[in-house]
């Protein structure tokens, strides 16, 4: 996420760089650094202008106030702060209050609209326990109204539709009546969109927003369009003033402009960004964080809630008596694992760490890594998976088979989680908040010796 953004800010970081002080001159070059970076993350010259200048400002106002701090860290806080406020200073949460409430989807085709439909249904669903309902108003793409209603069964939420009905604005409002009848809280409309701004199009939303009055209207926005996302959105928010913008696809090759200026330029805050096609794999907007991330900073607090989410208490008690006897076994590592997929793919959860995100901006991690282990896992017996210690050469020779892998493959696996369950043994010995083993006796499993990168490459 934000890769070339994030490479080229570190650069002018590190201008200031063995510099005991702030000065003009210095800060003159790093600043120049910082708009270049800017710019060619496809932000506006103008706003890369003025939040340079505030930048320059606040870096030459501080000369003699922080004199622990050194000119780079100084730099990087600044510049952190003042991206937060960027987009947008703090996190603005979506309004489903009503009877129902009602959400409006609108934007672009192809932007990600049908499939923030389905996040958003599930979201609802599993972090405010509400009742949704998907409405179906694209009615002119090929397959739209099958491709909401595949989303919707994944999840188990209701879609209203009316396959012979080409009018959205009537099954809208058809939608609302079927919704209060049904006990349905909140709907979600998912509406057409074309390939370019026109006027059919704003015309058909505008009429759609007239008849239902939705508590809530987003537009939802391709964050790889760059600035063009931001012109976009400025054209839908001139006629239909919508309440909060989804940036989608931040997993691709964005350059960050959108998702930086959007805000600025449009006055409404960013409310959800969405990466990848895992109907899971989408997140309300902090900007702190997003600037956190940007600055390869990481975003800690965003990893513990999506572990939280996923957090059992006792399970984890259980697993951590388990520990401590060593007992931990194969149907304990799986469960583990399917823990870990929940929360989304490896690569985003482990950037979330400070660091790791330029440790890992070329390692070949993936989530194959781990179908390959459970497919392991899941050829032994059942009492195999209780059993670690027992797996003889002929059983090793059987699960190869059974799992389309080789024998040195077994083998290296097996070394792995012996090597991991002995360490987490070690660890569950010591006092609670050392080596790693935090308070309370919250358990984490560390990745096998080599890393998931090295089980990978071994393994192809």
């Amino acid at each position: 996420m934000f890769e070339s953004l994030s490479d080229r800010l570190e650069s002018a970081f590190k201008v200031l760089s063995g510099n005991n002080r702030i000065t003009e001159l210095n800060v003159a070059e790093s600043i120049k650094e910082i708009r270049r970076a800017l710019v060619a993350a496809d932000v506006n010259y103008k706003i890369a202008k003025d939040f340079t200048d505030r930048v320059k400002e606040k870096a030459l106002g501080t000369e003699n106030v922080l004199k622990s701090v050194s000119p780079g860290q100084l730099m990087i806080k600044i510049v952190s702060e003042e991206l937060t406020e960027l987009m947008g200073g703090q996190s603005v949460g979506i309004n489903v209050k009503g009877n129902p409430g009602i959400v409006l989807v609108a934007g672009l085709q192809g932007s990600g609209k049908t499939t923030f439909s389905g996040k958003l249904a599930k979201h609802l669903k599993e972090q405010r326990k509400m009742r949704p309902l998907l409405v179906a108003c694209d009615v002119y793409r090929p397959a739209a109204i099958d491709q909401l209603t595949v989303l919707a069964d994944s999840i188990g939420v209701p879609v209203y539709k009316e396959i012979e009905n080409k009018n959205p604005v009537d099954i809208a409002r058809n939608a609302v009546a079927f919704a209060k009848a049904n006990s349905h809280d909140v709907i979600i409309v998912d509406t057409a969109g074309r390939l370019a701004v026109d006027e059919a199009m704003m015309e058909e939303v505008e009429n759609i927003k007239k008849s239902l009055n939705p508590t809530e209207t987003l537009f939802v926005v391709d964050s790889m369009t760059g600035q063009d996302a931001v012109n976009t959105a400025e054209a839908f928010n001139s006629r239909i003033n919508f309440d909060g913008v989804v940036l989608t696809k931040l997993d691709g090759d964005t350059r960050g402009g959108a998702a930086l200026t959007i805000k600025h330029t449009v006055g409404k805050p960013i409310k959800f960004v969405s990466q990848g096609e895992k109907l899971d794999a989408l997140d309300v907007f902090y900007p702190d964080r997003m600037a956190q991330r940007i600055l390869g900073m990481g975003d800690i607090v965003s990893l513990v809630e999506k572990a939280q989410m996923e957090f059992d208490e006792e399970e984890a008690k259980r697993l951590e008596k388990r520990i401590k006897q060593n007992k931990f076994d194969f149907n304990d590592f799986l469960g583990q694992m399917q823990m870990i997929k929940k929360m989304g793919d490896l690569k985003s959860l482990m950037a979330m760490i400070p660091g790791m995100d330029k440790a890992l901006k070329d390692a070949p991690i993936d989530d194959k890594a781990l179908v390959r282990v459970e497919a392991i896992i899941q050829s032994m017996t059942p009492w195999e998976r209780a059993n670690p210690d027992a797996i003889t050469l002929s059983r090793k020779k059987r699960l190869a088979k059974g799992c389309g892998q080789n024998l040195d493959q077994i083998n290296l696996f097996m070394k792995n989680f012996n090597q991991m369950r002995q360490m987490m043994h070690q660890f569950s010995k010591m006092p609670a908040g050392k080596m790693g083993m935090p308070p309370g006796g919250g358990m984490s499993i560390p990745a096998p010796k080599g890393g998931i990168s090295r089980f990978k490459r071994r393994s192809e």
